[in-house]
């Protein structure tokens, strides 16, 4: 997985390429929302229109990102779920959760 930032009026986007599974892109998307935490970056839009699949680690590593960031008094919005995604959180009732 390959992840892009970019900041748009004071909104950090991560621009999210790839497969979110187990050991593609869960550990890297760990890394770099504790890095950008760090540097005092608490709003968050994950931008998921590059993520073609995902599974319960990525999913899960999703669920985590939202926990930090909002532990931290932040906000995490996702953003161009595909159908895929959006029935995945659907089906685990995580959809209500995410803006």
């Amino acid at each position: 997985m390959q992840i892009d930032e970019r900041v748009v009026e004071g909104v950090m986007i991560l621009d999210l390429k790839g497969k979110m599974t187990l050991g593609e892109g869960d550990e890297l998307l760990k890394d770099k929302i504790n890095s950008l935490i760090q540097q005092n970056q608490k709003n968050l839009l994950l931008n998921l229109e590059g993520v073609p699949y995902i599974d319960s680690a990525g999913l899960g590593e999703i669920v985590r990102t939202y926990t930090t960031v909002s532990r931290q008094g932040g906000k995490l919005k996702l953003l161009n779920l595909t159908k895929r995604i959006q029935d995945l959180l659907a089906i685990t009732k995580l959809l209500t959760v995410f803006d």
